[in-house]
């Protein structure tokens, strides 16, 4: 009988944490990674609010890098560092991490009150439509509201928005398809998450938001986390208004059996076509469809 010696000891697998959503990097690190990365040195933060009408978020402290995704107006921040005008952040409303210009934020936290709810809207110095606008907001900005006038609010960080196009935090739009649907036509642009340009998971974002519905930034997180698998079938059979068909590095949201709305390179926009036509596009190109998530609900409750 041969003996065999006993099996080395093995290193268990580390876990790398994906840095989009983890604040570390060489020289520097979140708090609350201690004990999960390693790092010269931990920083617990400190809580800042965005006040340009959209931040860029760049992977590096560089005009020249990408856009990964942009900071609405309202939106509140974790600043671990500030340098050479830049701040590295992590945002509240999604755990992105990135840099952001230093003077898009602020120390002063302005609690939000209300949304913008229309596709965009402007904010005026007063109560008067035909006043030169201080700044333009995207659909999902967050607003303090401190006065309500009968068609104007006044905001705690000053200026007036017309009362129609906000709602309160906490009272959503019924369809999140429609809220796509709004959108149709935008340009599109890589990271870009307002009205002006956005992309394929910055659509599906900025719509499930406004309906109440939490979900992550980029593709593959929403494709992980959002709604439940169902079968795809040759002739996609079978799929409903709110369906999302996901592709590797990509998604559309399904406005009915047949078409579907989504931001893409091919149009350049927001766009609504045949799903069966995108699908045969992307095969061609050697993307096949990966999964279609059903969401529990197309239509989030809205409070009375």
């Amino acid at each position: 009988m041969t003996t065999r010696p006993p099996p080395l000891p093995t290193s268990p697998v580390r876990i790398v944490p994906d840095p989009r959503l983890n604040a570390y990097r060489l020289d520097l690190a979140a708090q609350s990674l201690d004990g999960i990365v390693d790092s010269p040195r931990y920083a617990t933060g400190t809580v800042h609010q965005v006040r340009r009408a959209a931040a860029p978020l760049r992977r590096l402290p560089t005009n020249a890098a990408g856009l990964d995704t942009e900071a609405l107006f309202g939106e509140t921040v974790t600043v671990y560092d500030v340098a050479n005008g830049w701040a590295w952040v992590q945002l509240l409303r999604d755990g992105y991490v990135g840099y952001v210009p230093a003077d898009a934020v602020v120390p002063h936290i302005a609690a939000s009150t209300h949304f913008v709810s229309a596709v965009g809207t402007f904010v005026y110095p007063v109560a008067d439509i035909k006043a030169s606008p201080m700044m333009h907001l995207s659909i999902g900005s967050e607003l303090a509201v401190a006065k309500r006038e009968e068609r104007f609010s006044y905001l705690e960080t000053g200026g007036y928005v017309v009362n129609r196009h906000i709602s309160e935090i906490g009272r959503h739009a019924r369809d999140f398809v429609e809220i796509a649907e709004r959108l149709i036509g935008t340009p599109y642009l890589w990271g870009g998450r307002t009205r002006i340009g956005l992309d394929c998971s910055g659509l599906v974002q900025m719509a499930t938001y406004a309906a109440g519905i939490s979900s992550p930034r980029d593709s593959d997180m929403q494709e992980a986390g959002l709604g439940s698998a169902i079968a795809v079938t040759p002739l996609f059979d079978g799929l409903q208004r709110g369906d999302l068909v996901f592709w590797k590095g990509h998604v559309g949201i399904m406005s009915d059996s047949v078409m579907m709305v989504h931001a893409n390179a091919h149009h350049m926009s927001v766009a609504v076509e045949p799903v069966q036509e995108a699908a045969a596009r992307s095969l061609k190109a050697g993307g096949a469809v990966t999964s279609v998530k059903r969401m529990s609900q197309a239509r989030a409750d809205a409070r009375a």
